[in-house]
């Protein structure tokens, strides 16, 4: 059961911020996913906590038990799951039964129901295979302008969208008797900004990647797929702090295909490659945050820390010192509505230290337990009603 700490809540209490209610994108959407996106606005200074794949496996353990009860490293270290739930659907264009990270779709689904029935809010990447080739999405080939309208791979595009369809309307669960369509917050084509995926800058020109998002947009919508929130996120590492608003929309689509302004941040975070001190790194961190949150007020969007953490979670006191101090800071870094750090990677299916939470005998989840005990912090055990 979370508890506050008195001397905690004095340090990092913030003042409650009211936001503009906001509008979806897709008017069609679902009650549910009206719901939520209005409560996800409403949070004010409380902070959803996330974490990838956390119930589909975690640093020693994999998947569910046979009596379809579920795990978390989180769970087994704070007693409570964590609010959102993140999963990618790397491969699932490609008809295979695993993602790229070796989680069956079929146990995806079942713990993406788990999550909504808990009350938990869930969000999808998508780390595609090129409809092309199929090349993982680290290659880095100009495939995006054959892709969009017009190309000679549209078809193909269209192909993957619709397995993405298939396995989203299967996302259904049952509440006092009525059938519901479990909402979904989307974030397709991330980190766009970098060079890394086949869909990023220096290999897709800006229209063309702008034309990608408005087709996949319009297209999902147009096929009905009415329990979806579209999120924005480039990443950190390629936007200039000097000039955020500019340098933040390379590739924006427009208002009207943006639900969530959010954006991935490792690298004020502890990235290995980021050579300023920690002081600095902290500072950013905190200034991209005020930044992220006006702009998105100033286009009537929910904003969000979409992907972040500290691989290995090495520095001592990271929750605290530096993640609770960095979206706790004031009263417009609280504004974000969630947090999701990556995964815990199984140490058996890969490298060990390819972490990014915490997990049972590691060495900050004392700390992690003093962050979750925040009163700003929210896991399921606190999480508010977000589908009323």
């Amino acid at each position: 059961m979370k508890y506050g700490f008195f001397i905690f809540s004095i340090l990092f209490a913030i003042p409650f911020t009211a936001t503009a209610t906001p509008n979806l994108i897709n008017p069609n959407t679902t009650p549910e996913t009206k719901s939520l996106y209005y409560n996800l606005a409403k949070l004010g200074d409380q902070v959803l906590f996330g974490h990838e794949d956390s119930l589909a496996y975690g640093a020693k353990w994999w998947g569910y038990n046979e009596d379809n009860s579920i795990h978390s490293d989180i769970k087994a270290v704070t007693d409570s799951f964590p609010a959102v739930l993140g999963a990618d659907l790397g491969g699932i264009e490609l008809g295979h039964d695993k993602n790229l990270d070796g989680v069956r779709f079929n146990d995806y689904a079942h713990y993406i129901k788990e999550t909504f029935k808990m009350g938990g809010v869930n969000t999808f990447s998508w780390h595609m295979y090129s409809p092309v080739d199929q090349s993982d999405s680290w290659s880095k080939q100009p495939f995006v302008k054959t892709l969009i309208p017009g190309g000679e791979h549209h078809a193909q595009l269209v192909a993957y969208l619709d397995a993405f369809i298939a396995f989203n309307e299967t996302l259904t669960v049952k509440v006092d008797g009525n059938e519901v369509w479990i909402p979904i917050i989307f974030r397709p084509w991330h980190e766009h900004n970098g060079d890394w995926f086949w869909w990023g800058k220096g290999h897709t020109a800006e229209q063309d990647y702008i034309s990608l998002w408005r087709f996949t947009v319009d297209y999902l919508n147009e096929q009905g797929q009415n329990n979806l929130i579209f999120a924005f996120s480039p990443d950190r590492s390629r936007i200039d702090m000097a000039n955020f608003e500019q340098s933040y929309q390379y590739g924006y689509p427009g208002d009207n295909y943006i639900d969530i302004i959010g954006y991935d941040n490792y690298w004020d975070l502890g990235h290995p490659a980021n050579t300023v001190t920690v002081e600095e790194q902290q500072t950013l961190f905190v200034e991209g945050l005020v930044k992220l949150t006006d702009l998105a007020e100033s286009k009537g969007k929910v904003s969000a820390l979409s992907e972040a953490g500290q691989e290995g979670v090495w520095q001592d006191n990271f929750w605290t010192e530096r993640f609770a101090a960095g979206i706790f800071a004031n009263d417009k870094t609280a504004r974000i509505a969630y947090a999701l750090v990556w995964r815990n990677n199984n140490e058996e299916q890969g490298k060990k230290g390819h972490y990014y939470g915490t997990y049972p005998g590691e060495k900050n989840a004392s700390d992690f337990v003093t962050f979750y005990n925040h009163p700003n912090t929210v896991f399921i055990d606190t999480i508010p009603a977000m589908y009323q």
